[in-house]
């Protein structure tokens, strides 16, 4: 829960976490999700309102994420800035939640026109091209699995905690790159994205290894299967980037708390723009 002044300013960010309610699933429960939305959203409303130091009635618009997502949760959310908007009578302004990862890289340093973004989240791995701030347009994503996906499955599979994605990317810095695993559609000449054989491998390796009693490090089952996933990333953003025409290349999403994301793709940024 946030509140935006002129655009650009941030006067409050509030957030909920559920992330110690669903480790014991694995993964995001819908339900549990959705009910915990409803227990949060009004303490969220008054403590951004608060920390803005801003009364209800200066509000003057209200913005809320119609999807993609989980519905249960989406239909809190919704629900509650239709009547926040109501009962003061404001615009009510809805937001695509790949296209309000994209656009966050603003807040970073300012987007130029036209570009081509990789957004990589929990459930959603995408190319899009953005020829002006609100034409988007998907000229690539995945058939199968999110990155995020695969990254919480394997993890699971390694005993780690949800969501797994940062722990991976610590273990993967002290382990080496020894095991080859699949680079799925690297070669083929289109721009989707596919993670499901890479994850099936690496679970295949590991339930192998059980079977023959033998020990697999975390560390380079780690470093083997990110340097996997940045291939592919950067395979398919890299040839992307030569269909379309594009001067600034951006990326989004909740799993870019992985470093490796953040050096490869400003080194390819680097390369674009010379």
């Amino acid at each position: 829960m946030a509140v935006l002044k002129n655009e650009t300013e941030l006067l409050s960010n509030v957030i909920a976490s559920q992330i110690e309610s669903h480790k014991r699933f694995g993964g995001v429960v819908p339900e549990v999700a959705s009910r915990h939305h409803v227990e949060v959203i009004t303490v969220c409303i008054e403590e951004a309102l608060a920390e803005a130091g801003i009364s209800e009635e200066q509000v003057t618009a209200v913005a809320v994420t119609y999807g993609p997502g989980l519905v249960e949760a989406l239909l809190v959310g919704l629900a509650a800035a239709k009547s926040f908007a109501w009962a003061h009578d404001i615009p009510l302004i809805p937001v695509n939640h790949m296209a309000g990862h994209l656009m966050a890289a603003q807040s970073v340093e300012p987007l130029e026109f036209p570009l081509l973004a990789l957004l990589v989240s929990g459930g959603h791995t995408e190319l899009v091209y953005v020829s002006q701030a609100g034409d988007y347009k998907i000229v690539g994503e995945t058939r199968d699995d999110a990155v995020g996906e695969a990254y919480d499955k394997v993890g699971r599979v390694m005993g780690l905690t949800y969501p797994a994605g940062r722990e991976i990317d610590q273990l993967a810095h002290e382990g080496q790159d020894i095991y080859d695993f699949p680079r799925a559609m690297i070669k083929e000449d289109n721009l989707e994205f596919s993670f499901s054989g890479l994850k099936s491998a690496f679970i295949n390796l590991d339930h192998n290894a059980q079977q023959k009693g033998e020990d697999l490090s975390n560390q380079d089952l780690s470093a083997s299967f990110q340097a996997a996933v940045m291939d592919i990333l950067m395979a398919k953003t890299k040839e992307s980037a030569g269909k379309i025409s594009s001067q600034d290349s951006g990326r989004g999403g909740r799993c870019c708390g992985q470093s490796r994301p953040e050096r490869t793709l400003w080194q390819l940024r680097f390369r674009m723009s010379r």
